[in-house]
């Protein structure tokens, strides 16, 4: 549990130039116990990835984009501490799973926040910054999709107002398991 409240952090989207911070901290949310649930890649397939990739990554959902953005929270030291990005799906495309978007909606991917930074509301502070930020772009709804088993992240996605919509898919590494869609919806 950290010492420090949401209000000791600064919230703000990445910028082009914060590629090698917004790699170290994929590349440590990879190694997190429960990352084997939450994300697609593996750390390996992370580490692999050219500097290329991650600098068209932080200019893709940095500052300026449109599509999408990711935030980070940063300690008053600079120190790089929770992420969430939040791409715009729109009404009548297909998602990465290739379902159907039926509304205009904002999708959270690549939640992370640190253990020692965990519990204390700095995960609702990423997600109000995320959500706020959609809901300018015209989102109707907000989504993410949650491991069945991953009670912690269920529980701080919650917290921060998300509820489970009763839609289920197939987990994309073990079809015997299932992943949970979380939404939040517009006030």
């Amino acid at each position: 549990m950290s010492s420090h409240d949401s209000h000791d952090y600064v919230v703000r989207a990445i910028r082009a130039d914060d590629w090698p911070r917004v790699k170290q901290l994929r590349l440590e949310a990879l190694r997190d116990p429960v990352a084997h649930l939450a994300f697609m890649e593996t750390y390996e397939e992370g580490e692999a990835k050219a500097d290329a990739f991650w600098q068209d990554r932080a200019v893709g959902s940095g500052e300026g984009s449109t599509a999408a953005r990711q935030f980070i929270a940063e300690t008053p030291g600079g120190e790089w501490v929770g992420t969430v990005t939040v791409i715009i799906e729109e009404a009548g495309t297909k998602d990465w799973a290739g379902h159907a978007v039926e509304r205009r909606q904002g999708h959270v991917v690549g939640v992370y926040v640190r253990p020692e930074h965990r519990g204390n509301g700095l995960i609702k502070a990423l997600f109000d910054a995320g959500v706020e930020w959609a809901w300018e772009r015209g989102a109707e709804r907000m989504r993410l999709h949650v491991h069945e088993e991953n009670a912690r992240a269920q529980g701080a996605y919650r917290k921060a107002g998300f509820v489970p919509s009763g839609v289920e898919m197939a987990f994309f590494k073990d079809e015997t398991q299932n992943e949970l869609e979380f939404v939040l919806g517009r006030p």
